[in-house]
């Protein structure tokens, strides 16, 4: 019989000496890519030695743990761009392999469902990101923009249900068939503001009886514990927003100057507890602070939306985003000491640092922030932000139904663990 040849011995790493296998590309242990011997430092032989970093210079591996994304171990150089068609590396900017290893830094890129971005034109973006402790990333988002800043612009964010089965499928398809809905123009009424809300009323839960309708189609039949989803969408056309949302994701409204609002209402235990009284804090962190009492899926037996409208007379962001970020900052000032600490007036650069910001903080759910700027940033903003002054009170709204009355824990509990 034909015996198998025993395996043949790899080449130490030339960097730490790590033990690698003949077929490696790059070291297991530190990143460096094998097949190539650095060059000795003048006046010694062997390997280089690798320099210190300088006392204002992060190590490579400062940043490790941080987030799903891999950082670097191991510094090579400035990298090429990627190919037409091929992946950047989020680390370097090289490209990302067939194996998902950035072919020059060594780094293993997450999956694309489990980190992915969106920038449909200049003030708008987004990043989905699947924390650190969660196994896979359920959140999704669908953007849409006209290129004039202020013009229009679409932002979707679906929460899946992480105790249901194929959440991630299903809230990414929910996501696509709401914006799907929400691309052309809203509707303008009869010419009176109630007629319009109506109109609009109208296009919102069709955006959301679209989500639902894809949830479901994704769902197999068989399934006892089917995908379940929050909802959340906001519709930017010049000065106005209008918003929809079934579950906890939320809409918040952060002006550069003045108190900023969380303009959706949840659809949970927590918030029940606060419209009874019970301090924010304390419903948000106790035992039911994520139980839903409304959600999208096959067992949803009321998904129709609460619905409103804004018009934004001040320059700042509109967020639209998943309790993964909220968690960790659910005022809407704390939420702008954030936006001042980025320091960015770049709406993808915003999102990315919304992002490690949750992360920082345990990543301990998926997370998904989509981000809009409205209007010129304020006359001599700057990092800090600017003093607090009253804003004025939010437009009338009218949710479409009243919201459920489902017992706390009766509904799907959204943001536990897979395990």
């Amino acid at each position: 019989m034909t015996e198998t040849p025993p395996p043949t011995a790899g080449v130490p790493c030339p960097k730490c000496g790590a033990e690698t296998a003949p077929d490696d590309a790059f070291c297991e242990a530190c990143g460096t890519p094998l097949g190539a011997t650095p060059a000795p430092t003048p006046g010694t032989a062997g390997t280089a030695p690798v320099p210190a970093p300088a006392a204002d210079e992060k190590a490579p591996f400062d940043d490790l743990g941080s987030g799903p994304i891999s950082a670097v171990t191991a510094g090579v150089g400035t990298p090429a761009a990627p190919s037409a068609g091929r992946r950047p590396c989020l680390n370097c900017g090289g490209e990302v392999g067939p194996d998902l290893y950035c072919q020059t830094c060594g780094t293993k890129a997450p999956s694309e469902r489990d980190h992915f971005r969106e920038q449909p034109a200049s003030w708008v973006a987004g990043v989905c990101d699947r924390g650190i402790t969660h196994a896979r990333n359920e959140d999704a988002m669908a953007l849409m923009a006209d290129e004039q800043p202020g013009s229009r612009a679409v932002l979707v964010v679906l929460d899946g249900v992480s105790n249901s089965v194929d959440s991630d499928v299903a809230s990414l398809a929910g996501a696509r068939a709401a914006l799907g809905v929400l691309r052309t123009p809203l509707p303008q009424g009869m010419g009176t503001p109630e007629s319009r809300l109506a109109a609009v009323t109208k296009v919102m839960t069709d955006a959301t009886t679209a989500a639902q309708e894809a949830i479901v189609a994704t769902t197999a039949a068989e399934s006892t514990n089917p995908a379940s989803a929050t909802y959340t969408a906001a519709v930017l056309e010049g000065d106005r927003v209008v918003y929809a949302n079934v579950g906890d994701s939320r809409i918040y409204w952060l002006p550069d100057t003045g108190d900023g609002v969380q303009l959706s209402v949840d659809d949970s235990a927590a918030q029940m507890q606060i419209a009874a009284g019970v301090p924010r804090k304390e419903a948000e962190t106790g035992p039911q602070a994520h139980a839903i009492t409304k959600w999208l899926g096959r067992d949803s037996q009321d998904f129709s939306p609460r619905v409103g409208e804004r018009t934004l007379t001040d320059p700042g962001w509109l967020l639209v985003c998943s309790d993964g970020l909220w968690n960790y900052a659910s005022e809407p000032a704390q939420l702008a000491e954030q936006i001042a600490a980025a320091g960015t007036q770049d709406p993808a650069e915003l999102a990315l640092r919304l992002v490690e910001f949750a992360n920082g903080r345990g990543g301990q759910d998926n997370i998904t922030a989509a981000v809009a700027r409205v209007g010129a940033p304020a006359t001599g903003q700057n990092a800090d932000g600017a003093a607090a002054v009253p804003e004025a009170a939010p437009s009338t709204t009218a949710p479409t139904t009243t919201p459920t009355t489902t017992a706390p824990g009766a509904g799907p509990s959204e943001g536990e663990s897979d395990g």
